[in-house]
Protein backbone atom coordinates (compact mmCIF):
# COMPACT_ATOMS: atom_id res chain seq x y z
CA UNK A 1 0.00 0.00 0.00
CA UNK A 2 2.68 2.54 0.87
CA UNK A 3 4.88 1.52 -2.60
CA UNK A 4 1.75 2.30 -4.44
CA UNK A 5 0.77 5.47 -2.45
CA UNK A 6 3.95 7.15 -3.27
CA UNK A 7 3.73 5.87 -6.91
CA UNK A 8 0.54 7.45 -6.89
CA UNK A 9 1.79 10.59 -5.88
CA UNK A 10 4.67 10.76 -8.03
CA UNK A 11 2.25 10.74 -10.66
CA UNK A 12 0.23 13.01 -9.42
CA UNK A 13 2.52 15.44 -9.13
CA UNK A 14 3.59 14.78 -12.74
CA UNK A 15 -0.30 15.50 -13.98
CA UNK A 16 -0.23 18.37 -11.96
CA UNK A 17 3.38 19.71 -13.56
CA UNK A 18 1.64 18.98 -17.28
CA UNK A 19 -1.37 20.86 -16.18
CA UNK A 20 -0.45 23.96 -13.89
CA UNK A 21 2.99 24.66 -15.16
CA UNK A 22 2.62 27.52 -17.77
CA UNK A 23 3.76 26.82 -21.43
CA UNK A 24 7.03 28.23 -23.07
CA UNK A 25 8.00 28.81 -26.24
CA UNK A 26 11.39 29.60 -27.34
CA UNK A 27 12.42 31.81 -30.40
CA UNK A 28 16.24 31.92 -31.48
CA UNK A 29 18.55 33.81 -34.06
CA UNK A 30 21.86 33.78 -34.52
CA UNK A 31 24.42 36.58 -35.18
CA UNK A 32 27.96 36.39 -37.20
CA UNK A 33 30.68 38.58 -37.16
CA UNK A 34 33.00 38.71 -40.57
CA UNK A 35 36.56 38.32 -38.98
CA UNK A 36 38.20 40.41 -42.07
CA UNK A 37 39.95 43.77 -41.36
CA UNK A 38 39.24 46.67 -43.72
CA UNK A 39 42.30 49.38 -44.47
CA UNK A 40 42.58 52.32 -46.54
CA UNK A 41 45.26 54.60 -48.01
CA UNK A 42 44.90 58.60 -49.17
CA UNK A 43 47.88 60.20 -51.19
CA UNK A 44 47.58 64.00 -51.92
CA UNK A 45 50.35 64.61 -54.03
CA UNK A 46 52.78 67.48 -52.74
CA UNK A 47 51.38 67.18 -49.81
CA UNK A 48 50.90 64.17 -47.76
CA UNK A 49 49.66 60.38 -47.09
CA UNK A 50 47.24 59.17 -45.09
CA UNK A 51 47.04 55.47 -44.43
CA UNK A 52 44.57 53.65 -41.90
CA UNK A 53 43.69 49.86 -41.30
CA UNK A 54 41.44 47.55 -39.09
CA UNK A 55 42.92 44.82 -38.02
CA UNK A 56 40.46 41.72 -37.56
CA UNK A 57 38.90 42.02 -34.56
CA UNK A 58 39.77 38.15 -33.50
CA UNK A 59 43.89 38.88 -34.00
CA UNK A 60 44.00 40.18 -30.25
CA UNK A 61 44.41 36.82 -28.13
CA UNK A 62 42.77 38.32 -24.74
CA UNK A 63 39.55 40.04 -26.35
CA UNK A 64 37.14 38.83 -27.81
CA UNK A 65 34.27 40.61 -29.21
CA UNK A 66 32.00 37.62 -29.43
CA UNK A 67 32.29 37.63 -25.46
CA UNK A 68 31.74 41.59 -25.66
CA UNK A 69 28.53 41.00 -27.91
CA UNK A 70 27.43 38.24 -25.43
CA UNK A 71 27.79 40.53 -21.99
CA UNK A 72 25.47 43.58 -24.38
CA UNK A 73 22.91 40.92 -25.24
CA UNK A 74 22.35 40.26 -21.68
CA UNK A 75 22.94 44.04 -20.45
CA UNK A 76 20.23 45.69 -18.33
CA UNK A 77 20.10 48.75 -20.72
CA UNK A 78 19.69 46.49 -23.57
CA UNK A 79 16.83 44.53 -22.05
CA UNK A 80 15.40 47.56 -21.19
CA UNK A 81 15.64 49.13 -24.52
CA UNK A 82 13.75 45.43 -26.24
CA UNK A 83 11.24 46.15 -23.72
CA UNK A 84 10.28 49.76 -24.98
CA UNK A 85 10.77 48.21 -28.61
CA UNK A 86 8.51 45.51 -27.80
CA UNK A 87 6.17 48.09 -26.54
CA UNK A 88 4.51 45.69 -23.39
CA UNK A 89 5.94 47.10 -20.10
CA UNK A 90 3.94 44.78 -18.50
CA UNK A 91 5.66 41.94 -20.19
CA UNK A 92 9.43 42.53 -19.57
CA UNK A 93 11.73 40.84 -21.63
CA UNK A 94 13.58 38.36 -19.57
CA UNK A 95 17.31 38.04 -20.27
CA UNK A 96 18.44 35.45 -23.15
CA UNK A 97 20.15 32.69 -23.39
CA UNK A 98 23.39 33.43 -25.40
CA UNK A 99 25.30 30.29 -26.95
CA UNK A 100 28.59 30.96 -28.31
CA UNK A 101 29.22 28.09 -30.89
CA UNK A 102 32.89 27.16 -30.41
CA UNK A 103 35.89 27.48 -33.61
CA UNK A 104 33.28 30.17 -34.90
CA UNK A 105 32.03 33.72 -35.12
CA UNK A 106 29.18 32.84 -34.37
CA UNK A 107 26.30 33.69 -31.44
CA UNK A 108 23.16 32.29 -30.97
CA UNK A 109 20.31 33.82 -28.72
CA UNK A 110 16.99 32.43 -27.48
CA UNK A 111 14.42 34.25 -26.10
CA UNK A 112 11.48 32.80 -24.30
CA UNK A 113 7.57 33.76 -24.31
CA UNK A 114 4.35 32.73 -23.09
CA UNK A 115 3.26 32.11 -26.89
CA UNK A 116 5.23 31.33 -30.36
CA UNK A 117 4.29 35.04 -31.45
CA UNK A 118 5.16 36.62 -28.54
CA UNK A 119 8.49 35.29 -28.25
CA UNK A 120 9.57 35.84 -32.08
CA UNK A 121 8.34 39.77 -31.53
CA UNK A 122 10.78 39.28 -28.11
CA UNK A 123 13.67 38.00 -30.35
CA UNK A 124 13.23 40.83 -33.00
CA UNK A 125 12.78 43.58 -30.66
CA UNK A 126 16.30 42.32 -28.16
CA UNK A 127 18.27 42.28 -31.88
CA UNK A 128 16.84 45.61 -32.45
CA UNK A 129 17.88 46.94 -28.93
CA UNK A 130 20.99 45.31 -29.49
CA UNK A 131 21.81 46.85 -32.79
CA UNK A 132 20.60 49.99 -31.43
CA UNK A 133 23.22 49.50 -28.16
CA UNK A 134 26.12 49.52 -30.97
CA UNK A 135 25.00 52.08 -33.02
CA UNK A 136 24.91 54.04 -29.94
CA UNK A 137 28.57 53.14 -28.65
CA UNK A 138 30.16 53.41 -32.71
CA UNK A 139 28.84 57.02 -32.19
CA UNK A 140 29.40 58.06 -29.05
CA UNK A 141 33.42 56.59 -29.69
CA UNK A 142 33.15 58.77 -33.19
CA UNK A 143 32.41 61.90 -31.70
CA UNK A 144 34.58 61.73 -28.77
CA UNK A 145 37.64 60.76 -31.09
CA UNK A 146 36.41 63.69 -33.41
CA UNK A 147 36.77 65.92 -30.61
CA UNK A 148 40.04 64.85 -29.06
CA UNK A 149 41.43 64.85 -33.23
CA UNK A 150 39.57 68.32 -33.58
CA UNK A 151 42.02 70.02 -30.77
CA UNK A 152 45.08 68.44 -32.65
CA UNK A 153 43.70 69.82 -35.67
CA UNK A 154 43.71 73.48 -34.36
CA UNK A 155 47.31 72.41 -32.79
CA UNK A 156 48.21 71.52 -36.29
CA UNK A 157 46.75 74.67 -38.04
CA UNK A 158 48.29 76.74 -35.50
CA UNK A 159 51.88 75.33 -36.81
CA UNK A 160 50.83 76.03 -40.13
CA UNK A 161 49.96 79.61 -39.46
CA UNK A 162 53.06 80.20 -37.59
CA UNK A 163 55.31 78.67 -40.67
CA UNK A 164 53.36 80.75 -42.86
CA UNK A 165 54.03 84.22 -41.23
CA UNK A 166 57.78 83.20 -40.36
CA UNK A 167 58.54 82.41 -44.09
CA UNK A 168 56.72 85.68 -45.49
CA UNK A 169 58.34 87.77 -42.89
CA UNK A 170 61.26 86.52 -43.99
CA UNK A 171 60.73 86.71 -47.83
CA UNK A 172 59.06 90.43 -46.92
CA UNK A 173 62.70 91.18 -45.11
CA UNK A 174 65.32 90.18 -47.71
CA UNK A 175 63.22 90.25 -50.40
CA UNK A 176 64.45 86.83 -51.46
CA UNK A 177 60.81 84.97 -52.52
CA UNK A 178 61.98 81.32 -53.80
CA UNK A 179 65.01 79.50 -54.05
CA UNK A 180 64.53 80.17 -57.95
CA UNK A 181 65.47 83.72 -56.99
CA UNK A 182 68.93 82.85 -55.47
CA UNK A 183 69.44 80.10 -58.49
CA UNK A 184 68.99 83.15 -60.75
CA UNK A 185 70.87 85.56 -59.02
CA UNK A 186 73.88 82.64 -59.04
CA UNK A 187 73.43 82.63 -62.58
CA UNK A 188 73.85 86.42 -62.92
CA UNK A 189 77.01 86.34 -61.47
CA UNK A 190 78.22 83.61 -63.77
CA UNK A 191 77.17 85.37 -66.51
CA UNK A 192 78.73 89.01 -65.47
CA UNK A 193 82.21 86.75 -64.81
CA UNK A 194 81.20 85.46 -68.65
CA UNK A 195 80.76 88.89 -70.09
CA UNK A 196 83.91 90.14 -68.02
CA UNK A 197 85.94 87.74 -69.98
CA UNK A 198 84.71 88.94 -73.27
CA UNK A 199 84.91 92.27 -72.20
CA UNK A 200 88.67 92.07 -71.37
CA UNK A 201 89.04 90.06 -74.36
CA UNK A 202 87.36 93.05 -76.72
CA UNK A 203 89.13 95.62 -75.08
CA UNK A 204 92.42 93.75 -75.62
CA UNK A 205 92.15 93.54 -79.10
CA UNK A 206 90.59 96.76 -80.17
CA UNK A 207 94.01 98.22 -78.06
CA UNK A 208 96.07 95.82 -80.06
CA UNK A 209 95.17 97.00 -83.29
CA UNK A 210 94.55 100.71 -82.66
CA UNK A 211 98.36 100.46 -81.60
CA UNK A 212 99.80 98.30 -84.58
CA UNK A 213 98.15 100.89 -86.97
CA UNK A 214 99.81 104.23 -84.78
CA UNK A 215 103.00 102.81 -84.80
CA UNK A 216 102.63 102.21 -88.60
CA UNK A 217 101.70 105.68 -89.20
CA UNK A 218 104.17 106.77 -86.38
CA UNK A 219 101.97 108.26 -84.36
CA UNK A 220 100.31 108.77 -81.58
CA UNK A 221 96.13 107.95 -80.10
CA UNK A 222 95.99 111.06 -79.17
CA UNK A 223 97.63 113.04 -82.34
CA UNK A 224 95.05 110.87 -84.38
CA UNK A 225 92.00 112.53 -82.31
CA UNK A 226 93.22 115.99 -82.45
CA UNK A 227 93.40 115.75 -86.66
CA UNK A 228 90.36 114.42 -86.18
CA UNK A 229 89.65 117.87 -84.46
CA UNK A 230 91.31 119.31 -87.68
CA UNK A 231 88.98 117.79 -89.98
CA UNK A 232 86.12 118.14 -88.61
CA UNK A 233 86.95 122.08 -88.41
CA UNK A 234 85.74 123.75 -92.13
CA UNK A 235 87.64 126.30 -91.60
CA UNK A 236 91.28 124.41 -91.40
CA UNK A 237 89.58 122.18 -94.06
CA UNK A 238 89.19 125.12 -96.38
CA UNK A 239 92.90 126.44 -96.00
CA UNK A 240 94.22 123.01 -96.01
CA UNK A 241 92.74 122.91 -99.60
CA UNK A 242 93.86 126.12 -100.72
CA UNK A 243 97.29 125.28 -99.67
CA UNK A 244 97.46 122.33 -100.89
CA UNK A 245 95.96 123.35 -104.31
CA UNK A 246 98.77 126.55 -104.36
CA UNK A 247 101.49 124.02 -103.36
CA UNK A 248 100.89 121.77 -106.21
CA UNK A 249 100.65 124.89 -108.87
CA UNK A 250 104.34 126.08 -107.28
CA UNK A 251 105.72 123.48 -107.81
CA UNK A 252 104.44 123.30 -111.59
CA UNK A 253 106.05 126.58 -112.10
CA UNK A 254 108.77 126.15 -110.21
CA UNK A 255 109.71 123.31 -112.80
CA UNK A 256 109.09 125.67 -116.09
CA UNK A 257 110.10 128.93 -114.87
CA UNK A 258 112.70 130.11 -112.96
CA UNK A 259 113.04 131.41 -109.04
CA UNK A 260 112.79 134.47 -109.95
CA UNK A 261 110.31 135.21 -111.88
CA UNK A 262 107.39 136.95 -110.93
CA UNK A 263 104.66 134.53 -111.05
CA UNK A 264 106.83 131.74 -109.72
CA UNK A 265 106.91 134.73 -106.34
CA UNK A 266 103.32 135.63 -106.46
CA UNK A 267 102.60 131.80 -105.61
CA UNK A 268 104.81 131.27 -103.48
CA UNK A 269 103.89 134.62 -101.56
CA UNK A 270 100.32 132.98 -101.62
CA UNK A 271 101.58 129.53 -100.38
CA UNK A 272 102.88 131.03 -97.63
CA UNK A 273 100.29 132.92 -96.48
CA UNK A 274 97.79 129.96 -96.73
CA UNK A 275 100.62 128.18 -94.40
CA UNK A 276 100.80 130.51 -91.80
CA UNK A 277 97.24 130.99 -91.30
CA UNK A 278 96.20 126.97 -91.44
CA UNK A 279 99.17 126.84 -88.71
CA UNK A 280 97.47 129.77 -87.28
CA UNK A 281 94.14 127.80 -87.76
CA UNK A 282 95.74 124.68 -86.02
CA UNK A 283 97.36 125.72 -83.65
CA UNK A 284 94.69 127.66 -82.32
CA UNK A 285 92.37 124.69 -82.12
CA UNK A 286 94.76 121.38 -81.51
CA UNK A 287 97.99 123.14 -79.60
CA UNK A 288 100.50 121.19 -81.45
CA UNK A 289 103.69 122.39 -82.86
CA UNK A 290 103.89 123.73 -86.66
CA UNK A 291 106.12 120.66 -87.44
CA UNK A 292 102.93 117.66 -86.07
CA UNK A 293 100.49 120.25 -87.93
CA UNK A 294 102.34 119.80 -91.22
CA UNK A 295 102.10 116.57 -90.74
CA UNK A 296 98.55 116.21 -90.70
CA UNK A 297 98.77 118.20 -93.56
CA UNK A 298 100.71 115.52 -95.36
CA UNK A 299 97.66 113.07 -93.81
CA UNK A 300 94.88 114.69 -95.45
CA UNK A 301 96.23 114.65 -98.49
CA UNK A 302 96.81 110.96 -98.38
CA UNK A 303 93.66 109.24 -98.43
CA UNK A 304 94.99 105.95 -97.52
CA UNK A 305 96.89 107.08 -94.73
CA UNK A 306 93.89 109.41 -93.85
CA UNK A 307 91.34 105.75 -93.76
CA UNK A 308 94.21 103.93 -91.47
CA UNK A 309 94.25 106.96 -89.11
CA UNK A 310 90.19 106.71 -88.94
CA UNK A 311 89.91 102.96 -88.10
CA UNK A 312 92.60 103.75 -85.62
CA UNK A 313 91.03 106.45 -83.58
CA UNK A 314 87.85 103.64 -84.29
CA UNK A 315 89.07 100.94 -83.02
CA UNK A 316 90.45 103.16 -79.69
CA UNK A 317 87.09 104.16 -79.50
CA UNK A 318 85.67 100.99 -79.26
CA UNK A 319 88.78 100.21 -76.62
CA UNK A 320 87.73 103.31 -74.03
CA UNK A 321 83.87 101.51 -74.70
CA UNK A 322 85.16 98.03 -74.07
CA UNK A 323 86.95 99.41 -70.73
CA UNK A 324 84.24 101.22 -69.16
CA UNK A 325 82.21 98.11 -69.87
CA UNK A 326 84.70 96.04 -68.01
CA UNK A 327 84.87 98.38 -65.24
CA UNK A 328 81.43 98.50 -64.93
CA UNK A 329 80.72 95.16 -65.53
CA UNK A 330 83.70 94.52 -62.42
CA UNK A 331 82.00 96.74 -60.61
CA UNK A 332 78.76 94.68 -60.59
CA UNK A 333 80.82 91.88 -59.98
CA UNK A 334 82.20 92.71 -56.85
CA UNK A 335 78.65 94.17 -55.74
CA UNK A 336 77.36 90.53 -56.16
CA UNK A 337 79.96 89.15 -54.69
CA UNK A 338 80.34 90.73 -51.57
CA UNK A 339 76.53 89.62 -51.38
CA UNK A 340 77.28 86.24 -52.06
CA UNK A 341 77.35 84.79 -48.32
CA UNK A 342 74.43 87.09 -47.10
CA UNK A 343 72.80 85.58 -50.32
CA UNK A 344 73.80 82.13 -49.71
CA UNK A 345 73.20 82.22 -45.39
CA UNK A 346 69.12 83.64 -46.98
CA UNK A 347 68.76 80.56 -49.33
CA UNK A 348 70.10 78.14 -46.87
CA UNK A 349 67.22 79.91 -43.98
CA UNK A 350 64.67 80.06 -46.78
CA UNK A 351 65.15 76.48 -47.72
CA UNK A 352 64.38 75.61 -43.84
CA UNK A 353 61.42 77.88 -43.92
CA UNK A 354 59.56 76.68 -46.96
CA UNK A 355 60.88 73.40 -45.49
CA UNK A 356 59.34 73.55 -42.18
CA UNK A 357 55.73 75.03 -43.92
CA UNK A 358 55.70 71.75 -46.17
CA UNK A 359 56.27 69.67 -42.89
CA UNK A 360 53.29 71.62 -41.36
CA UNK A 361 51.16 71.25 -44.31
CA UNK A 362 51.65 67.73 -45.16
CA UNK A 363 51.11 66.52 -41.05
CA UNK A 364 47.95 68.81 -41.31
CA UNK A 365 47.16 67.49 -44.54
CA UNK A 366 47.24 64.03 -43.20
CA UNK A 367 45.37 64.16 -40.13
CA UNK A 368 42.88 65.76 -41.69
CA UNK A 369 42.70 63.04 -44.19
CA UNK A 370 42.98 60.52 -41.34
CA UNK A 371 39.91 61.97 -39.68
CA UNK A 372 38.10 61.61 -43.39
CA UNK A 373 39.64 57.85 -43.30
CA UNK A 374 38.56 57.21 -40.02
CA UNK A 375 34.86 57.65 -40.34
CA UNK A 376 34.49 55.50 -43.48
CA UNK A 377 35.54 52.50 -40.99
CA UNK A 378 32.88 52.64 -38.30
CA UNK A 379 33.47 49.58 -37.34
CA UNK A 380 37.19 49.92 -35.68
CA UNK A 381 36.29 49.43 -32.10
CA UNK A 382 32.63 47.83 -32.75
CA UNK A 383 33.04 44.87 -35.38
CA UNK A 384 30.54 44.50 -37.65
CA UNK A 385 27.89 42.28 -36.85
CA UNK A 386 25.07 40.27 -39.23
CA UNK A 387 21.83 38.66 -39.00
CA UNK A 388 22.54 34.80 -40.16
CA UNK A 389 19.40 33.92 -39.13
CA UNK A 390 15.96 35.82 -38.80
CA UNK A 391 14.26 35.21 -35.24
CA UNK A 392 12.60 31.98 -35.53
CA UNK A 393 8.47 31.41 -35.07
CA UNK A 394 8.16 28.42 -32.61
CA UNK A 395 6.32 25.62 -33.73
CA UNK A 396 6.17 23.58 -30.57
CA UNK A 397 6.82 24.45 -26.78
CA UNK A 398 9.87 24.13 -25.19
CA UNK A 399 8.41 23.66 -21.97
CA UNK A 400 7.10 21.61 -20.04
CA UNK A 401 7.95 18.97 -22.46
CA UNK A 402 5.41 16.22 -22.15
CA UNK A 403 7.50 13.48 -23.09
CA UNK A 404 10.67 14.21 -20.52
CA UNK A 405 8.19 14.51 -17.46
CA UNK A 406 6.11 11.14 -18.06
CA UNK A 407 9.81 9.94 -18.48
CA UNK A 408 11.42 11.18 -15.27
CA UNK A 409 8.06 10.00 -13.89
CA UNK A 410 8.27 6.73 -15.18
CA UNK A 411 12.14 6.41 -14.32
CA UNK A 412 10.77 7.80 -10.72
CA UNK A 413 8.43 5.04 -10.23
CA UNK A 414 10.70 2.23 -11.59
CA UNK A 415 13.20 3.29 -9.19
CA UNK A 416 10.31 2.92 -6.18
CA UNK A 417 9.78 -0.42 -7.55
CA UNK A 418 13.04 -1.58 -7.39
CA UNK A 419 13.61 -0.24 -3.67
CA UNK A 420 10.28 -2.00 -2.69
CA UNK A 421 11.81 -5.34 -4.37
CA UNK A 422 15.09 -4.70 -2.58
CA UNK A 423 13.37 -4.10 0.79
CA UNK A 424 10.85 -7.08 0.17
CA UNK A 425 13.27 -9.76 -0.81
CA UNK A 426 16.41 -8.46 1.55
CA UNK A 427 15.22 -11.12 4.25
CA UNK A 428 15.74 -13.88 2.17
CA UNK A 429 19.05 -12.34 0.69
CA UNK A 430 20.35 -11.84 3.66
CA UNK A 431 19.37 -15.49 5.06
CA UNK A 432 21.21 -16.81 1.85
CA UNK A 433 24.47 -15.07 1.97
CA UNK A 434 24.85 -15.44 5.81
CA UNK A 435 22.68 -19.01 6.98
CA UNK A 436 24.11 -19.38 10.40
CA UNK A 437 22.96 -15.76 11.34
Amino acid sequence: MLMSGIIALIWLITLAFLVLMPNRYDSSFTLILPGSGVGSSLNLESIGQATTATNSAFSSPSISPTENYKRLLMAEITLERATKIAGDDDDMVSAPRVKLIDQTNLIEVSISAGNPVRAQEKARSLRTAFLVGLDKLRKDESEKREEAESIRLVQLETKVREAQQNLLAFQGKTGLVSLEQFNNRISALDSLQDRERQARTEAKRTAATASKIAKALNISVTTANKAFTLKADPVFQSLLTRYAAVNTSATEKQATLGPNHSQVQQINAENAQLKSQMLARGGKLTGLSDIVLMGFADLSMSSERGALVGVMVARDSERSGANAGLADIRAQISEQTAKAPTLVNQASELADLQRDLRVAEAVFSSALARIDTNKADPFASYPLVQTLEEPSLPEERSSPSTIVVIAGAMGSSLIILIGFGLLWFRQIIIRKVLPNA
